[in-house]
């Protein structure tokens, strides 16, 4: 098993567990990874914090350094490990590091803790990063913030996202992105667009934090932002669309736009559809592979349930 693989089975269960001490981080190490299937609590049943934890600053910044150098593979998991035991308290000293940062190596190790030890709670201080100097992080923390719905971020995203479209000379489509899908996240249409034209073009990297972000504006506004889509000539922008209404549609007035897909002969449309439905009714998550014996089953299923 290789130092990545590792890393990638730690934060599945240090982000079911709390982001629990050491214990907790190492026997992580047995659990699949699942990202983009992080549970979003509701906004009043979930505590949101106004001070990081306070952690050993002079051992915290010590293990900053070990984790950015990492001269050998023990070495950075030294590193990982210990940042990832401190917990939350460790990100004062660790997200300023990532702006500074050159090397994509020591970049994705410090990504890897700072996903690990954040969520839900941290929200409102990961908040105060969407106006830092460095895009780098502005971009990790909308994006991680538009994992964990929080209305009242709602201004902050909606501010974040009009300064990203504004720096012309220096404009970071991902950055105008992830601005966007915090904005969703937080129960804003602003930037809609931007999220619908990356779901037609980069779904398998991008779809697991879109349908995330996307559930907050599940509503019958959200069902009409994406009718346009199912009637688009191109096959991509129907998929796409389906795929969107998985997560924002209303089922009153999504059903029976969704509902005609079931019958259409190309497969990906028909599973985009079963999906589809599958959200909007059940509130389940998207399937991602079906045969098209098993579409075709389910498809009549659904059109006897309709």
């Amino acid at each position: 098993m290789t130092a990545m693989t590792r890393r990638h089975l730690a934060l599945a269960l240090s982000l079911v567990c709390g982001f629990g001490p050491l214990a907790e981080a190492t026997s992580a190490r047995l659990q699949a990874d699942a990202p983009g299937e992080e549970p979003v609590e509701a906004p009043e049943e979930q505590k949101r914090l106004e001070e990081w934890p306070e952690v050993d600053k002079d051992t915290v910044k010590l293990d900053v350094e070990r984790l950015r150098a990492a001269r050998t593979e023990e070495m950075g998991e030294q590193a990982d490990v210990a940042l990832r035991a401190a917990g939350a308290g460790v990100v004062p000293y660790l997200l300023p590091k990532l702006g500074k940062e050159k090397d994509e190596a020591a970049r994705e190790r410090m990504i890897f803790v700072l996903d690990s030890v954040t969520g839900a709670p941290h929200t409102r201080l990961l908040a105060k990063s969407f106006k830092d100097r460095s895009v780098e992080i502005r971009k990790w923390s909308l994006r991680r913030v538009a994992l964990f719905h929080d209305e009242g971020l709602r201004k902050q995203a909606e501010a974040a996202y009009d300064a990203a479209k504004k720096r012309k000379r220096d404009l970071d489509e991902d950055e105008v992105f992830v601005a966007a899908l915090c904005c969703a996240s937080t129960g804003s249409f602003k930037g809609f667009d931007d999220i619908a034209a990356r779901a037609s073009k980069d779904w398998g990297d991008e779809g697991s934090a879109i349908h995330t972000a996307l559930t907050a504006l599940r509503s019958a506004e959200g069902t009409a932002a994406v009718a346009s889509m199912l009637s688009d000539k191109k096959r991509a922008n129907k998929v796409a669309g389906l795929r969107l209404i998985a997560a924002c549609g209303e089922a009153e007035t999504a059903k029976a736009l969704v509902a005609p897909f079931l019958d259409d002969n190309d497969n990906s449309l028909r599973v985009a559809a079963i999906n589809a439905l599958r959200g909007i009714v059940d509130g389940d998550p998207p399937l991602e592979k079906l045969s098209v014996f098993e579409a075709i089953e389910r498809a009549n299923k659904w059109k006897s349930r309709l």
